[in-house]
C-alpha cells in the first residue's frame, strides 16, 4: 500500500504536537508507528546521513513495548541496525545519539494519560525542528500490506534485541563525573518514583553523589504527572513526606525530561522558577524561554540577555541557538521545568557537554549541589528571586478547534477586559507570540492556549503573590469551563 504521511496523520488523528507525534494508544495502531518511523529514517538517510543505526527507549505505559516493536519492526525491514536501550529517560536516549551520532527515537506520552502515547524523534544532533518535522510530514512510500491485519496490528512484528546498557551508563556517568561522588554528601534526599521512567536511574544518580536517598510513592500503575499542574493528591503527599526530615523532594514527569521539585517544607515549586535559580547556579549567561514563563527571569538581574518563546522545545531550541555567540554559556528552560543545555559549561575545572534537549535531573542537581555547598536550606535560595508567582492549570476534554477558535476571538475582539475585568482590572499589554497573554494594571497576567498535545485549554496566571495567583487561577478556570459548555 502507497503511504502518505500526512494522509495518515489526517486520517489516524496521531499527529505531531510540540514534543513529536501523539494520540490516543487505539489510533496508535501499528501501521501508523511503523509508518511514522519509517518516514523518519528516511528522512535521515537524505538529511542526516550515519551508519544505519537506531536507538530507540521507551517510558512505563502499557503500550509503550507493542509501540517499541512497531519501530523495531519498520527500521528492520529497512535495513537499519536497532538498538534497544531499555526504558530510560528521554533526555539519557537523546544524549547517547548525540554522542553516537545516530538518530534516536523515544516512545512516551510524557505527562498524558495513559490511554495515549507517543513518539518523539532525535536527530544525530539532536532533537527534530518544526523544519525536521514538515520534511517527515512530507514523505511518502509504500508498505507490504501483507504484514498488517484488518485493524492494521502486525502479524509478526520484530522480536526488540537485548537491551544495551550503554545509553543509561553514559547518562549516570554524565552526572557524576561533572559534580563529584561527594556533591551531595550529607543531604536526605525523598525520590518520589511513582511510574517515572527515570526512577532507579535517578535514585542511583543521586546516591552516587554521596545522598542518602528515600524512595517514595513507586506505583506500578502509570499515573499522569504533569509538572505544570500538580495534582491536589501530590501537593498532600509532599506535605506529609516533609515531615520525614528531607532536606528536599526530587521527582520527574513519566519520561523524566520534566523535574517535579520540593524544598524541605514539602512545597512543589514551579519549574520556571527551578529553571531561573538553575541556571544561575550553572553560571548561565543567556537565557531562552518560552512566554509563559514567570517574569522573575528579567526582574532578577542575573543573565546580560533574555529571549522569549513560543510554547514547546523546538522553539526554545531555535532561541538558544539564536543566542548561542561570542563565547557565552546558553541554556533554555520551559514552565514544566525541563531544562535544555545549549554550550558547554565548565564549574570547578569540570566540563559539562551540552545536552539541547529537556532534562529534568539537570536543574534539581544544580540547586541541591549549591545548597549543599553554601551550607543553606533550598528553600532559603528561592527567597533571593523576585516575588512574582505563577500558577496553571487546564480545562481537559476541550475540543481543540473549539479552544483554538476561542482564544482568537478574545485576542482578536480584545475581551479580555470583558471576562476578566473584574478580576484583575484594566488590560494593558497584550502579546500573541503563542495564544493569548494579557497583562493588567494591577500587576496581573492571565495566559490562555490551547494545548499542543491533548484536547485541553490551559491557562497560566502570574502575580505578586502564591495566594493571589492561586486564588485567580480558579476563577479563571471556572470562566473557561464556562466557555466548555
Amino acid at each position: 500500500m502507497k503511504i502518505s504521511v500526512n494522509d495518515m496523520m489526517n486520517s489516524s488523528g496521531v499527529g505531531f504536537g510540540t514534543s513529536g507525534a501523539r494520540g490516543l494508544v487505539t489510533k496508535m495502531t501499528d501501521l501508523v508507528c511503523y509508518s511514522y518511523t519509517h518516514a523518519f529514517l528516511a528522512y535521515c538517510e537524505k538529511n542526516y546521513p550515519s551508519e544505519k543505526t537506531v536507538a530507540i527507549a521507551g517510558d512505563l505505559r502499557p503500550s509503550t513495548g507493542r509501540i517499541l516493536q512497531a519501530l523495531a519492526t519498520a527500521a528492520c525491514d529497512m535495513g537499519w541496525k536497532v538498538i534497544y536501550s531499555g526504558r530510560i529517560p528521554s533526555p539519557a536516549i537523546a544524549l547517547y545519539g548525540i554522542e553516537k551520532a545516530l538518530p534516536t527515537i523515544m516512545v512516551t506520552g510524557s505527562h498524558i494519560p495513559a490511554d495515549r502515547n507517543g513518539i518523539k524523534f532525535n536527530h544525530p544532533k539532536g532533537e527534530i525542528s518544526k523544519k525536521d518535522e514538515s520534511g517527515i510530514r512530507a514523505e511518502a512510500f509504500e508498505v507490504e500490506d501483507s504484514k498488517f491485519d484488518e485493524k492494521g496490528m502486525l502479524k509478526s512484528p520484530a522480536a526488540l534485541p537485548a537491551e544495551d546498557p550503554q545509553a543509561r551508563e553514559d547518562y549516570t556517568n554524565r552526572y557524576i563525573d561533572f559534580f563529584g561522588s561527594k556533591a551531595l554528601s550529607g543531604l536526605t534526599i525523598g525520590m518520589y518514583q511513582h511510574s517515572a521512567v527515570g526512577r532507579d536511574i535517578i535514585t542511583d544518580i543521586l546516591t552516587k553523589l554521596g545522598a542518602y536517598v528515600k524512595p517514595l510513592g513507586r506505583s506500578e500503575t502509570f499515573i499522569p504527572v504533569d509538572t505544570e499542574a500538580v495534582r491536589p493528591e501530590d501537593i498532600e503527599l509532599g506535605i506529609q513526606w516533609a515531615k520525614e526530615g528531607l532536606d528536599a523532594i526530587v521527582s520527574t514527569d513519566g519520561d523524566s525530561d520534566r523535574p517535579l521539585f520540593a524544598d524541605a517544607t514539602g512545597k512543589w515549586v514551579r519549574g520556571d522558577v527551578l529553571g531561573i535559580l538553575a541556571a544561575a547556579s550553572l553560571g548561565i549567561e543567556r537565557i531562552a524561554t518560552p512566554v509563559s514563563c514567570n517574569t522573575a527571569l528579567e526582574k532578577c538581574g542575573l543573565f546580560d540577555k533574555t529571549l522569549r518563546t513560543r510554547i514547546g522545545s523546538p522553539y526554545v531550541i531555535a532561541g538558544m541557538q539564536e543566542l548561542d555567540a561570542d563565547g557565552k554559556t546558553v541554556a533554555g528552560y520551559e514552565a514544566n521545568g525541563g531544562f535544555l543545555l545549549e554550550t558547554d559549561i565548565t564549574l570547578d575545572g569540570k566540563t559539562l557537554k551540552a545536552l539541547p534537549t529537556r532534562d529534568a535531573l539537570l536543574p534539581q542537581l544544580a540547586i541541591l549541589v549549591r545548597a549543599r555547598k553554601e551550607l543553606t536550606g533550598v528553600e532559603d535560595l528561592f527567597k533571593g528571586l523576585p516575588k512574582r508567582f505563577t500558577a496553571s492549570d487546564r480545562v481537559k476534554e476541550f475540543p481543540t478547534e473549539k479552544s483554538q477558535a476561542k482564544v482568537a476571538e478574545i485576542a482578536e475582539k480584545k475581551l479580555g477586559e470583558k471576562y476578566f475585568g473584574k478580576l484583575v482590572g484594566k488590560l494593558v499589554a497584550e502579546d500573541s507570540t503563542d495564544g493569548y497573554r494579557m497583562t493588567f494594571d494591577q500587576g496581573d497576567i492571565v495566559h490562555l492556549r490551547p494545548s499542543g498535545n491533548a484536547p485541553e485549554l490551559r491557562c497560566y496566571i502570574e502575580s505578586d503573590t502564591a495566594a493571589r495567583a492561586e486564588e485567580l487561577k480558579g476563577k479563571v478556570l471556572a470562566i473557561m469551563q464556562g466557555w466548555k459548555a
